[in-house]
């Protein structure tokens, strides 16, 4: 255990100066086409100095149970894109879900409303923020890809890797229009399918691209083949979408000191969640009214919100999210059995994987 825990630590800190020499070297860039572009890469290396490095790790544990040189540079440049990539995600989902925090700290588009305030200019102040923050969230897909393909370049598993991380993209952009497509469409839509649709949005906005991909990315540039990926798969796909259903439990059970978001956030934003598609097809009508009525409302306040929690827990919507939680994490921990890596990999990976589901943040 102290082993992997060590490689670990190693790996997070090569992840770091890879992020830090890289952006750096982007400073130069910005700063030789004007000073006044400076504040979007501020805004990047801000929100990408901070997180659990989930994403990279994951790739690095991929690596190395497909047998990758823990020395090799190019995981953790790899492992940088994976990082630059979430970042982008972030913004722009904050931006989609007007959410004033992250991490704790202003959103990237409040920060650029902020940068506008202070400094007096003119015009609209919301609109700078978002159109800035828009913009760095497109500056970080594009470093990420820059990233990646360095990463990549005269590895053996190249080509299998840029299959994985060009169907990640595609599909966190195809997830997060079906995320917000369903909030639109709203109450309108059958109650039968609102849990299946809640889980489509799940893996493919997130659970993929969280877990599945960055362990097959891996794999991949390290050499495996496509038994291998699969069985990386069977394993990370369950283990993402238990991990994003507890963040959807989170949203609205969190507590804020812990999460860096306001408590209930989630309701606000009206998300359609696996947690609100349960109450659709276990609540009452008059549960289902009262949620659909204060869904989305920018108005709840914090007693608003420990009502919306009772009713969801008093109609079991609550116990069966949970319930599938631990069912999907079941199904990965076996698969994780079978992935056949060594016993540091396999360590590595539990411990990542049972920290994805239990965690409180």
């Amino acid at each position: 255990m102290a082993a992997f825990r060590a490689e670990d630590e190693r790996f997070v800190r090569r992840l770091h100066a890879e992020l830090e020499e890289f952006l750096d070297r982007q400073r130069a860039v910005l700063a030789g086409i004007s000073a006044d572009a400076l504040p979007l890469l501020d805004a990047v290396a801000a929100l990408s100095s901070g997180g659990k490095r989930l994403r990279a790790r994951l790739c690095y544990w991929g690596w190395r149970a497909a047998g990758g040189d823990p020395e090799d540079p190019a995981v953790a440049r790899a492992g940088a894109a994976l990082e630059l990539f979430q970042s982008a995600a972030l913004i722009h989902d904050d931006v989609i879900d007007r959410s004033d925090t992250r991490r704790g700290a202003p959103s990237v588009h409040r920060r650029f409303e902020g940068l506008h305030a202070a400094e007096s200019w003119q015009l609209d102040g919301p609109a700078f923020g978002v159109a800035s923050a828009i913009l760095a969230g497109d500056l970080c897909l594009s470093w990420s890809e820059q990233l990646f393909a360095a990463a990549a370049a005269q590895l053996p598993g190249a080509a299998r890797a840029r299959a994985v991380f060009d169907l990640m993209r595609s599909e966190v952009m195809v997830g997060q229009y079906l995320d917000v497509q369903g909030e639109v469409a709203g109450a309108g839509q059958d109650r039968a399918g609102a849990v299946q649709r809640a889980l489509d949005v799940i893996r493919y906005k997130s659970a993929k691209y969280s877990v599945e991909h960055p362990v097959a990315l891996g794999a991949a540039l390290a050499g495996a083949d496509e038994p291998a990926l699969a069985r990386c798969s069977a394993f990370a796909l369950p283990l993402g979408e238990a991990f994003q259903l507890r963040d959807d439990v989170l949203g609205v059970f969190g507590d804020p000191a812990t999460t860096g978001k306001p408590a209930g956030d989630d309701l606000r934003e009206g998300k359609r969640t696996v947690l609100v598609g349960f109450v659709r097809r276990r609540g009452s009508e008059e549960q289902i009214a009262e949620l659909e009525a204060a869904l989305g409302s920018q108005d709840l306040d914090d007693d608003d919100v420990r009502r919306l929690r009772a009713l969801i827990t008093a109609c079991g919507a609550l116990q069966a999210t949970e319930e599938l939680i631990d069912a999907l994490s079941g199904q990965a921990f076996a698969a994780l059995d079978r992935l056949g890596a060594g016993p540091v990999p396999m360590a590595a990976l539990r411990a990542l994987a049972t920290a994805a589901v239990r965690r409180a943040a």
